[in-house]
């Protein structure tokens, strides 16, 4: 998937490793933790974060953590949760389901 950040356009994806360096940065004890709170709305902007972050270095984007916390997404905090929220949606889909 893809998100617009300071007018450039990058491909997020999280992999395996990206999946796996998400848990061990993760307040939550595990991925499971994460989705729930996702699905119940209780998700923090630290949550965005770690899940953008692990996307775009998914998808092997260079962009440095310190850059994401003073980029401008295209359509705000809302669009970023979106765009978290249908990563980490999509990491978990069955293909075929």
């Amino acid at each position: 998937m893809a998100l617009v950040i300071d007018d450039e356009t990058h491909v997020m994806r999280l992999t395996l490793g990206a999946l796996a360096e998400l848990e061990d940065g993760l307040e939550a004890g595990s991925l499971l933790e994460l989705v729930q709170r996702f699905e119940s709305n209780s998700f923090t902007s630290r949550d965005v974060l770690a899940l953008l972050g692990a996307g775009l270095r998914g998808g092997r984007c260079d962009l440095s953590s310190e850059d994401l916390l003073h980029a401008r997404i295209e359509g705000g905090p809302m669009a970023a949760a979106r765009a978290a929220a249908e990563l980490l949606a999509r990491a978990f889909v069955v293909p075929g389901a």
